[in-house]
């Protein structure tokens, strides 16, 4: 049996202080080197040198220590996000991705989640995260409160904003990234028009969100290129998160059924069309033979009402990726950049026109 060097623990009990990038080294029987690249992705090492690397680290418990790899390189590899304490599906999913993205990478996530998004609470996020020594910031911004506060962040850090509004001119030196919202609007009403229903009424999200405001606006566009002037969206009496509900959809759907029911009807978004539908089942209305109808967002459900939901895909961990990756670009010095993710529809049985 080989000699092994007393300093090098085989495992994590052999010796109380932990491993180092050393010891991987030993017992993976390679260079120093090689165990930095492996933890650094680098494609230049070989399928089973870093399967033999890897096993080393698992072994031994290998933990990279942050903070001495921060005072070599300076950098700390940790990235803020400010984001809105919502439940809602587009804020939650979008800050899981980035989360995940960044973990990846091998950065770390110091979240600020803000109930209100007011010049104060802002710049404490900013402070706290100057404190831990953030490289960079990204901003869920899906409405104009959050926008308004934007200029409190320091211009010091690279800030990316992930958001389908409008920055105009004065963020030039901010980045951007968002799903095509507008396109998606667009993608969910042509589809309904091409079955045929003549008329597509539009069920709105609150307008203070950039997402209603974008995906209202496709509705018009698909509209008025298939010739037919849109009429007035439905929209929520306030602009508040429950006008993005279920129960503001069920609410609409009892009124359309007392009023007259639309031949199509396109949702903001996916819990305004769940709502829609519970109230027309309730009514005995078909779906969708009596009345067609599409969401926004494909949320995990969608696939399992009845009937399945039409709607709208945003990938929201592609969002997350392309955040980070803007972001990382941006702690290295990358110009300002706009990033657009393509929306996808998801056609189901809701939507499409029976032809019997």
């Amino acid at each position: 049996m080989p000699n092994v060097p007393a300093a090098v623990p085989t495992s994590r009990a052999a010796n109380p202080r932990p491993p180092a990038m050393s010891d991987v080294a030993v017992v993976a029987g390679v260079s120093h080197q090689t165990v930095s690249r492996v933890l650094n992705d680098h494609p230049s090492v070989r399928p089973e040198t870093r399967a033999r690397v890897l096993a080393a680290i698992a072994e031994l418990g290998y933990r990279r220590n942050s903070a001495a790899r921060a005072l070599v390189t300076r950098r700390t590899g940790v990235l803020g996000v400010v984001a809105p304490a919502s439940t809602l599906f587009g804020p939650t999913s979008t800050l899981v991705g980035l989360q995940e993205s960044a973990r990846l990478v091998g950065a770390v996530v110091a979240v600020a989640m803000l109930r209100s998004f007011d010049a104060d609470s802002m710049h404490q996020a900013v402070e706290q995260f100057l404190t831990q020594g953030v490289e960079g910031l990204a901003v869920i911004a899906p409405n104009t409160e959050v926008m308004q506060v934007l200029e409190q962040a320091p211009t010091s850090l690279p800030v990316v904003i992930v958001s389908s509004g409008d920055l105009g001119t004065e963020a030039e030196h901010l980045h951007q990234v968002a799903v095509d919202q507008r396109g998606g609007g667009r993608l969910a009403t042509s589809h309904l028009l091409a079955q045929g229903y003549g008329e597509v009424v539009h069920v709105a999200g609150p307008q203070d969100w950039f997402d209603a405001q974008e995906r209202l606006a496709g509705w018009r566009d698909a509209c008025r290129s298939a010739g037919i002037e849109p009429g007035a969206p439905i929209e929520p009496a306030a602009p508040m998160e429950s006008g993005w509900s279920a129960a503001h959809g069920a609410a609409v759907g009892r009124r359309l059924v007392k009023e007259g029911l639309p031949r199509a009807v396109f949702a903001a978004n996916d819990q305004l069309a769940i709502g829609l539908l519970h109230a027309f089942w309730e009514a005995g209305v078909r779906v969708p033979d009596d009345v067609a109808v599409a969401g926004f967002d494909d949320e995990a459900g969608a696939a399992y009402t009845i009937p399945a939901l039409t709607t709208v895909r945003q990938d929201l961990a592609a969002l997350g990726a392309r955040a980070v990756r803007v972001l990382m670009g941006a702690t290295a010095g990358s110009p300002p950049t706009v990033g657009i993710i393509p929306a996808h529809l998801v056609v189901r049985a809701s939507s499409l026109r029976r032809t019997s």
